[in-house]
């Protein structure tokens, strides 16, 4: 009676027999050749280990064995609780008598070991995924920061950002989604820091995923926790794969998601000026950091504004001072120039894919045989004009002048826009697009349904001083400064 009771509320038995009879058919062991069971004898009763072949630590399983083994009868205790406090030579030990919680365990990588008239089983965490070392991400590199990078391992990522934050206020909270995948997704915070409403919010958003699995990482649970104004381009999120950054977010207050499989965090809450920063401004002096980021800033712009500012002032050629008449077309277009732009603007994105999909032996040979193609041979044969050509090289070129790929292709959408728009109604279609763009920013809200534009909207001269200009790190004091202080 109390082993059907226990069947209907999802527990261990006691009986190991019809305990295994029940995860085998469950798991489906005699199909699936990667789960692993074994009948061994502990103490005197017969138990049954559960294991997942290339997720567990083999030497350290056969030691574990090899001490349950040599207890004798007299030796064993009374209930799973006894044996894993007693008997137990390991640190990261668990018992559990729910067979949910139970298999998502075993299936997520724990070692499961059953005892016959024990109503609990032992968990240990031996687990160990197949990753590729830490090493410096290709994307976000910097000159002189840290060549250490995320990887797709959850813990390692965890404890690159816990090495860089010694405080007991750092919490590393792990949830999971998805109903088949159960994927691991971990919320790093400061807990005096962050926004307690706005963690409670993303952590019921997460608790409440109806989604089969999370198949594209953190694009998927990117979508579940903002679905609204999807057709703004601007990135409500911010990733990184230096963990550096993200322990920098974490101490600002802000929430670092980080997934299972995935080798980048998700910033949360983002606004315009938190995708615009880089590592690189705060590794070099303040006057440095404050260029690059002005720089940065200038040249992104220009990448919005330099094709549809030139398709007007050709259009309207009258508007062209004297001084600058050397922009206007050598030759006349046998294509016109709208045209030449917005098929310009497709061959740069199929030579993005292209090159992701190159071999990296063959990369450099049809690198150049495309810019001969696409440069000199599409001019001479009348398809594009020189000057187009210019103008759309210094766009692709500009924009990996900033890292986020979101905000290169939000630019994108909005530059083809506002070509569009100038070529049907000239000035006021000029004016009408950078309008929209403007529109399309202002108007925007972080996950947080604060504004986008903060601190400029609304106005934080403080903040906005911060962000515009790279200043002096917290805590820096002057020489002098210190020597006074030690000498006294």
């Amino acid at each position: 009676m109390i082993e059907k009771n226990n069947f209907a509320k999802g527990r261990i038995t006691g009986s190991l027999q019809a305990d295994m009879t029940y995860l085998n058919s469950r798991l489906d062991v005699d199909k699936n050749f990667d789960i692993i069971y074994r009948v061994v004898h502990i103490g005197g009763k017969e138990a049954c280990m559960y294991l997942i072949d290339g997720f567990c630590k083999d030497d350290l399983v056969q030691k574990l064995l090899q001490y349950f083994m040599d207890l004798t009868p007299d030796k064993m205790p009374e209930d799973m609780h006894g044996l894993s406090k007693q008997f137990t030579p390991y640190v990261e030990v668990d018992i559990e008598d729910k067979w949910d919680t139970l298999v998502q365990a075993l299936l997520s990588g724990m070692f499961i070991l059953l005892l016959d008239g024990y109503t609990k089983a032992l968990l240990i965490d031996s687990r160990t995924y197949p990753s590729r070392g830490v090493e410096e991400p290709e994307k976000d590199k910097t000159l002189r920061g840290s060549k250490d990078g995320f990887v797709e391992t959850l813990v390692s990522n965890t404890a690159l950002i816990r090495r860089r934050i010694r405080s007991t206020n750092l919490h590393m909270e792990m949830l999971s989604a998805g109903e088949s995948s159960r994927t691991d997704i971990a919320l790093c915070y400061m807990s005096e820091r962050v926004d307690r409403d706005f963690l409670e919010e993303i952590r019921k958003k997460i608790q409440n995923i109806k989604a089969d699995s999370l198949i594209m990482n953190q694009e998927s649970l990117a979508e579940c926790l903002y679905q609204r104004k999807w057709y703004n381009p601007f990135p409500k999120f911010k990733y990184t794969e230096r963990p550096d950054a993200a322990a920098a977010q974490v101490l600002e207050g802000n929430i670092v998601i980080l997934v299972d499989n995935s080798p980048s965090a998700m910033i949360l809450p983002t606004t315009i000026f938190d995708v615009i920063e880089e590592a690189d401004d705060y590794y070099f002096p303040p006057v440095t950091g404050t260029y690059l980021r002005v720089t940065r800033f200038l040249i992104t712009l220009l990448t919005y504004l330099v094709t549809p500012t030139f398709l007007l002032l050709i259009n309207n050629d009258r508007w062209i001072p004297e001084s600058f008449s050397f922009i206007m077309l050598k030759e006349e277009p046998n294509l016109p120039l709208i045209w030449q732009f917005l098929v310009l603007e497709l061959a740069i994105d199929g030579l993005k894919l292209a090159a992701i999909n190159t071999p990296n032996m063959l990369s450099t040979p049809l690198s150049v045989m495309a810019a001969l193609v696409l440069g000199e041979f599409s001019v001479n044969s009348g398809w594009f004009s020189s000057e187009v050509m210019l103008y759309m090289a210094f766009v692709a070129i500009a924009n990996y002048t900033q890292s986020n790929y979101e905000l290169g292709y939000a630019l994108k959408f909005m530059r083809i826009i506002t070509l569009l728009l100038t070529q049907w109604f000239h000035v006021w279609g000029y004016i009408g697009g950078i309008l929209l763009s403007v529109l399309s920013v202002c108007c925007n809200r972080t996950v947080s349904r604060k504004s986008y534009m903060y601190p400029l909207i609304p106005f934080d001269w403080k903040n906005l001083k911060n962000k515009l200009i790279r200043r002096r790190l917290p805590g820096a004091m002057e020489t002098g400064g210190a020597e006074k202080d030690i000498r006294v």
